[in-house]
């Protein structure tokens, strides 16, 4: 038997394999997205490559792990509190609808007990969680997050849920060949959006500036990473969109089309993304936007 184990983990948009011994040391890594098996000083190439060879696929290189640039001693150098990449996409929307939940199980909680009482419609605690608007857009923000997170195995780099000064966020920032991206979610489900700059109307709703806040993150954005960025807005199962007058600066598109961006390319090089990134991750970067 194999005195190495294998295991797959995911994190920072990587997937990796770490080859560890039976004492958890680790000897040697997979990473899927380049194709590289870094191998620790002193671990055996052979037995490693035996070790991964279930779950090697295409051409693969093999040696020491690479230097870090400064970019990557950036990344290491960040507190934990200060690094925005493990945001989930919604993550404000997340922590606003658990507060929101949790009055209302201790309510229905309440309500089981011998009493025999129970909430009527009336109350705020009857109303089931799935009603609030919030809900649908989180759901928008993670549909558009998802996809977004598809285009790392293209190059690209993607943050979630960015917060800035005076409780506004950035829903998600995409840095890759094509540019840096400042990506506003806009939530359809199968109603008609009508798109008439700066004002876009979601079904019967009344008309909102959904282009100028796009375009208002991506100034922001820009001042934070010292780059240019550029506003897309992400309209998530659109029953129809119609652009009566199509915005030239502001790229707007369906949820379905954002992979699409992996072939765009370009205007960036993988140094410029990996500094840009660093810089984007770091929560002080956007304190004074």
């Amino acid at each position: 038997m194999s005195r190495l184990r294998v295991t797959p983990t995911r994190g920072q948009g990587r997937d990796r394999l770490y080859v560890s011994l039976r004492d958890g040391t680790t000897v040697a890594w997979y990473d899927k997205d380049t194709g590289r098996v870094s191998v620790l000083s002193g671990a055996g190439r052979d037995e490693v490559l035996s070790a991964l060879a279930p779950y090697l696929t295409g051409e693969v290189t093999v040696g020491p792990p690479r230097v870090p640039t400064p970019a990557d001693l950036d990344r290491l150098s960040l507190h934990p509190d200060d690094d925005l990449a493990p945001n989930r996409p919604g993550e404000a929307l997340h922590a606003e609808l658990a507060e929101l939940d949790a009055p209302r199980t201790a309510g229905a909680a309440r309500s089981s007990g011998f009493s025999g009482s129970s909430s009527s419609p009336s109350s705020p605690l009857w109303r089931p969680w799935h009603q609030d608007p919030r809900q649908a857009e989180l759901l928008a923000q993670e549909t558009v997050g998802d996809r977004l997170d598809g285009l790392e195995g293209a190059g690209w780099r993607v943050l979630h849920s960015i917060p800035l000064p005076g409780a506004a966020r950035i829903d998600h920032l995409a840095i890759g060949p094509a540019g840096v991206l400042a990506v506003r979610t806009l939530p359809a489900r199968k109603r008609r959006v009508g798109v008439d700059d700066p004002l876009v109307r979601v079904g019967r709703a009344a008309p909102a500036p959904h282009l100028r806040w796009a375009r208002r993150a991506a100034e922001r954005a820009s001042r934070a990473v010292a780059a240019d960025v550029r506003p897309v807005l992400a309209v998530v199962e659109p029953g129809r969109l119609d652009a009566l007058s199509a915005p030239a600066d502001v790229r707007i598109l369906r949820d379905t089309e954002l992979a699409s961006l992996a072939s765009l390319g370009g205007v960036l090089k993988p140094a410029d993304i990996e500094s840009l990134y660093a810089t984007a991750r770091d929560r002080h970067s956007w304190l004074r936007v």
